[in-house]
């Protein structure tokens, strides 16, 4: 199989107009540099739909100046042969012009994208976390998301858990806007050590791989706190710094699925989050588990 490489919005628009309407189609939204984590998305969505378009678009608007946009990993090669492999429909990777018509001859890219009629997250969910760390980052996120969801017009979309902010901000824009798409969340991948599979994973040394091992130790001392019965969030956020000990914390939360801190996880009625982020050298690693009610 021989997957198209589609690069402007009207050759996706004239290979979607040529499938079948009435078969649901798949939508992976990604920014390459592909590993296993995007892989069982792509399965997911392969498993579910009789289509699936992958799209990799390292998207800038969701980058603040002072972040690793020119330097984030790319390797579509590598990238469109994983897509083609297992079986994708077409892969969808346009230019930053073909995505921000503004952008068109213009000498600052960002500030010409952000002249687009754009989206703003509600400031319960967008603001807080990592929308405090990365006050613009959401509205690029939803930007570029809302986009591709128009142009391919997907019944069904995928993404990682492990973004649990992106996840949860994405449902709440597909609930408040009444947009035709159903919204997966598919289980973090992590490598055979426990590490929670990033493409920004490439910039770690050997020894700072080794220290972010750390992170999945933690919510699994959490996770087995937990289920003994410890439901405070203040004690088992206490547990899981403990076993982070003289790392750079950024925070280590316990929310509900509105991003609400959550002070006994017998409150809620539905899934409660540990999100994580520490600092280990120059990257900011994010992780988080899901926990059901008991």
């Amino acid at each position: 199989m021989n997957a198209p490489i589609l690069r402007t919005k009207n050759e996706l628009l004239a290979f979607i107009n040529k499938l079948d309407s009435r078969q649901d189609l798949g939508l992976v939204p990604t920014m390459g540099a592909l590993h296993n984590g995007h892989k069982s998305l792509i399965q997911a969505s392969i498993q579910d739909n009789p289509h699936t378009i992958v799209s990799i678009f390292v998207n800038p608007t969701q980058f603040a100046p002072n972040e690793d946009l020119s330097t984030y990993p790319r390797s579509l090669e590598q990238d469109y042969a994983l897509c083609d492999e297992l079986g994708v429909s077409a892969v969808f990777a346009p230019s930053v012009e073909e995505m921000y018509p503004s952008a068109q001859g213009a000498g600052a890219l960002c500030d010409s994208a952000l002249d687009e009629v754009r989206l703003l997250p509600p400031k319960s969910m967008g603001y807080v976390l990592e929308g405090f760390a990365r006050p613009t980052h959401f509205a690029g996120v939803l930007q570029v998301v809302l986009k591709l969801f128009m142009l391919t017009r997907a019944n069904n979309a995928y993404f990682g858990q492990k973004d649990a902010q992106q996840l949860l901000l994405i449902k709440r824009m597909v609930r408040d806007l009444c947009l035709p798409i159903c919204i997966h969340g598919c289980p973090i991948v992590r490598d055979e050590f426990g590490l929670a599979l990033s493409s920004r994973n490439a910039y770690l040394s050997d020894e700072e791989r080794v220290q972010a091992l750390r992170l999945h130790q933690a919510l699994e001392s959490i996770k087995q706190a937990y289920n003994q019965g410890i439901t405070a969030a203040k004690e088992l956020q206490n547990i899981g710094i403990k076993v982070l000990n003289n790392m750079d914390i950024e925070y280590l939360e316990i929310i509900d699925e509105n991003l609400a801190l959550i002070e006994d996880l017998r409150q809620g009625g539905g899934a409660c989050i540990v999100v994580l982020v520490v600092r280990v050298g120059r990257v900011r690693l994010l992780d988080n588990l899901w926990l059901e009610p008991n």
